[in-house]
Order: C-alpha cells, then structure tokens, then sequence
C-alpha cells in the first residue's frame, strides 16, 4: 500500500512540474427579505484549482463554502462545505472564447444551524456533466462560466433511519450559472 501510495504521489508531482494550470474561482453574496421578516444574506466562496494534461484535458477541482444560496431566498439558511472533483474536456478553442463540459461529481455537506425538524445536517452528492466556456482576456485571465447541470443528485438527512431523495435530469435555467475567473499559469 505505501508504494502504491508513494507512486501516486510521485506521478502527480511529476504531472503538476510539467504541465500548465490555472487558479480561480467564484464568489457570491445576496441579500433577500420578505414582508415582515428579518433580512438573510447568503454568500458562497468557491476557489477553484486545475492542471491541464494536453491541449484538450484538464483535471480540478473546486474546494469552498458558503451559506444558503446566493441566488434563491431562503429563509432557513444553512452554512456548507462543498468539495467537487472534476475532469474538463474543452472540444471548441479559439483565440478568445473556449468551450468546455466539466463532468464529475460533487459532494456538499451542510451543518445543522437550527432547531426542531430541520436541526439535521444534510449530505448532498451529485455525478453529472457541466457545460462552460471561457473568455479568454488574456494569455494568463480568463473569465469562466459555467451554464446549467445534466446528471444526478442525491440528498439525505444526517440521522438515523433518514431516505435519500435521488434526482435525475438536466437544469439549464438561469439560477444554474456562475462566473468566475481563472489565472493561468
């Protein structure tokens, strides 16, 4: 096991020396109130890190945090942390804009920050496919987009004896895209 172990490690150093990568992310912060209630801000921190292994494959992943969902009002907001693994097949590249589909899978997990039935933490994994482009603005900035999500999602409270909801299908409205920009180096 330590060799094999010692070879991963050696084979992914050895990756991340000779090839070029980018640096990144996204942030988000909203603020919603209905009539009557108090306001809620959500904010979400998402930094991203990749390495390009050819001129169409890259490897990455996005490691963040955040609170409820930037986009959407939510009155029970939940603090999370959100790790999403992910290989990225770029298949249209120009001068000035890249297009890309992410396929990979993701894992959120969001603490319990109230009482009574919502008090459980709650596990969300996800496996599917996201279509992207990228603005090139310079050899070394990006300006990336992510557009939509095609694939599954499971969520399931953190106690005992809870069932997982599990979800199929594609989501290419409005409130399924983020932007974000990448240093490449």
């Amino acid at each position: 096991m330590k060799k094999i172990l010692l070879s991963f490690a050696v084979a992914c150093v050895s990756l991340a020396a000779s090839a070029q990568g980018y640096v990144g992310g996204s942030v988000g912060i909203a603020s919603s109130k209905t009539d009557g209630a108090d306001a809620v801000t959500t904010y979400q921190f998402l930094p991203e890190i990749g390495v390009n292994l050819d001129q169409n494959w890259s490897i990455g992943t996005v490691v963040g945090w955040g609170k409820g969902n930037p986009v959407q009002y939510e009155g029970e907001s939940r603090n999370y942390f959100k790790l999403a693994p992910y290989a990225r097949y770029t298949f249209v590249r120009s001068k000035y804009v890249n297009a890309f589909v992410d396929g990979g899978f993701g894992y959120t997990h969001y603490n319990h920050a109230h009482q009574g039935p919502l008090a459980a933490s709650i596990n969300e994994w996800e496996a599917g496919l996201r279509p992207g482009l990228a603005v090139n603005l310079s050899p070394k900035v990006s300006f990336v987009t992510h557009i939509g999500f095609v694939g599954w999602k499971s969520v399931k409270a953190d106690v005992s004896g809870a069932k997982a909801n599990n979800v199929w299908g594609a989501s290419l409205n409005g409130n399924d895209i983020t932007f974000g920009v990448y240093y490449n180096f």
